[in-house]
């Protein structure tokens, strides 16, 4: 059965791709879940403006994460922990606690978006890296102080 794609599906294709799959599988799978529609030309018409509106919405995402990291290049955080002798870190600052900080300062970015190189494990200055969008990062400024 030749279906036409309407997301981006790993194992088949590209949003827009016309694929040969076998009938149970279009049918049980890929139909109800709005993956792909039945090969009619109907069906390339409606797609091809599903395909704009997707365009569109891509672009706005984009806009807005890139709006949003020029404010986060501007901001800097403050952790207060507890230390021990020698100013080591019981434990280590984490993505919550970073996204927590930033929370307060009124962003509110999802701590698995938040990419940390090397566990931060003692007082001073780090820059974290946070991940917007695809092709979108924004750098952090995160103080870690003695509580």
């Amino acid at each position: 059965m030749k279906v036409i794609l309407r997301q981006n599906y790993e194992s088949l294709g590209q949003v827009g791709d016309i694929v040969e799959v076998k009938e149970g599988f279009a049918r049980n799978f890929l139909i109800p879940r709005k993956i792909a529609y039945t090969a009619l030309k109907g069906n390339l018409i409606a797609l091809e403006e599903e395909k704009k509106n997707i365009d569109k919405k891509l672009q706005q995402e984009v806009q807005s994460a890139e709006k949003l990291a020029v404010e986060l290049e501007k901001v800097s955080v403050t952790i207060p922990v507890q230390v021990g002798e020698e100013d080591k870190i019981f434990g280590s600052v984490t993505t919550q606690m970073i996204a927590d900080s930033l929370k307060e300062n009124g962003y509110e970015i999802d701590k698995r978006k938040i990419e940390i190189e090397e566990p931060i494990k003692s007082l001073g200055i780090y820059s974290i890296s946070i991940k917007l969008h695809a092709n979108v990062n924004a750098n952090v400024k995160v103080w870690v102080v003695r509580e």
